[in-house]
């Protein structure tokens, strides 16, 4: 799909800016996807790409709401001290997640989409650059390429750790799942940070469908001559004749002297300049660069294959049953009425701890102990504790012996409380103590 301009000019840069961005946006289909879920925007201040993850759950919409959200970045900047490049790059990034998550609220169907962002905000100078997920941030400088955002995938912990190389990743049957993404569900933790800029700088934001299949020498190859326009079509060319089998979209800046003509139109490419409504299906509008005079067809490009080896190490090869966008998000949303299951799970917490109290009490109406109350021998029915200062017994029979009248030993152990497991042996108890007890004084021996 050829870039798409939109919108009008954004205002001049402002006195004291001595840099601005020429560039191009190009996204196409790719040969095997019925429809592109990647989303792109180039404007004077603001470059952004995301890849849409899901599916049936159409990542379509999520990189392009996503896209409706960061666009609002692309705004000259202030001369407010307190203007800070990656506290707006954050706060976007949020807001793109709040509204997939109020979509997916709003139609349960979408359940499951997510999306990539990486995102490049200028101010003149330089870019504060976000990062969630696995398109990726390049720079191009003085003839050398670096990558300048760092992957939330799978393979790239086994890279960190040193367990497969770079281009055992290439070819590693998990490549393509991530581990963060915006979804609206879980909170993805953006990398931020500040990239100084020269003139001479290109700046290349793409989707995994490039730079998954090309490797940094074929990209700085294609980078180092050229506009920003040539370098991103010939860069989504390169991706199709390289078997890309995904939709490829690539975002060019070239970071010039500020000449004082006025700025380039924005760009939006993709699914976001698509604006199709949620419910539409198929390719119609989808139509690709590179299909030849056959709408809907790969034209003159046949698919290629990944050449995968039989003997790499450290993983088996096998078939996935399922769709793999479907299944590219490692950190799955939960499932609907989760509310509901929360409920139950207390209900069952609560029945559970009803059962042992209600047993625990039954179990106490059997225990006895003699003890005493108002100075006479009593039999209490419980067990003789307080449990949040509520007794755990009541008096069950009044006897006629007199605490006073026992031993000391005896009344002691009165007043202690003599337990027992049944209602007899307290009984005996008593009469036990009953015929223990001192004579009233002047009583005939």
């Amino acid at each position: 799909m050829t870039a798409t301009p939109e919108g009008t000019p954004a205002p001049g840069a402002e006195a004291g800016s001595s840099l601005r961005l020429r560039f191009a946006a190009v996204s196409d289909v790719g040969r095997v996807r019925k429809d592109n879920q990647d989303s792109g925007y180039a404007g004077p201040w603001l470059v952004a790409v995301c890849d849409g993850v899901g599916g049936a759950a159409r990542g379509d919409v999520a990189s392009a709401t996503a896209i409706s959200q960061l666009r609002k970045l692309d705004v000259p900047p202030t001369d407010d001290p307190d203007h800070d490049l990656l506290a707006r790059v954050a706060g976007a990034l949020h807001r793109a997640h709040d509204r997939i998550g109020e979509l997916v609220d709003e139609d349960p169907a979408l359940n499951g989409t997510s999306t990539t962002a990486t995102v490049a905000l200028f101010d003149g100078a330089r870019a504060g650059i976000g990062h969630v997920g696995d398109s990726r941030g390049y720079l191009f400088r003085d003839g050398e390429i670096s990558q300048i955002t760092s992957d939330h995938t799978f393979v790239q912990t086994l890279i960190d750790e040193g367990r497969i190389t770079e281009e055992e990743a290439r070819v590693h049957p998990h490549r393509n799942l991530i581990l963060k993404a915006l979804d609206g569900v879980h909170e993805a933790e953006p990398d931020l940070f500040v990239l100084e800029l020269t003139p001479g700088d290109r700046l290349l934001l793409c989707s995994d469908g490039a730079s998954g299949v090309l490797t940094d020498g074929r990209l700085a190859d294609i980078l180092s001559g050229g506009s920003a326009e040539y370098a991103a079509t010939e860069l989504v060319r390169a991706s199709l004749e390289a078997g890309s089998s995904d939709n490829v979209t690539c975002l060019v800046a070239d970071v010039v002297a500020d000449d004082g003509s006025p700025l380039d139109e924005p760009l939006v490419v993709g699914a976001a300049a698509e604006r199709r409504p949620v419910s539409t299906r198929g390719r119609a509008g989808m139509g690709g660069l590179f299909r030849g005079h056959r709408s809907g067809d790969t034209g003159e490009l046949e698919p290629v294959q990944a050449d995968i080896p039989d003997d790499l190490p450290g993983y088996a090869i096998t078939a996935d049953p399922i769709d793999p966008e479907a299944a590219r998000y490692a950190p799955r949303p939960p499932r609907r009425f989760v509310w509901l299951k929360r409920l139950l799970a207390l209900v069952l917490v609560v029945g559970v701890v009803w059962v042992a109290l209600a047993w625990a009490y039954s179990w106490s109406q059997d225990q006895f102990y003699v003890g005493e109350q108002d100075g006479v021998v009593v039999i209490f029915r419980g067990i003789n504790t307080e449990l949040a200062g509520l007794a755990l017994s009541e008096p069950y029979e009044t006897t006629d012996v007199q605490v006073e009248k026992l031993s000391q030993i005896e009344s002691d152990r009165v007043g202690e409380g003599i337990a027992y497991d049944n209602l007899d042996d307290a009984r005996a108890k008593v009469q036990d103590l009953a015929s223990h007890q001192e004579p009233d004084p002047g009583t005939a021996s």
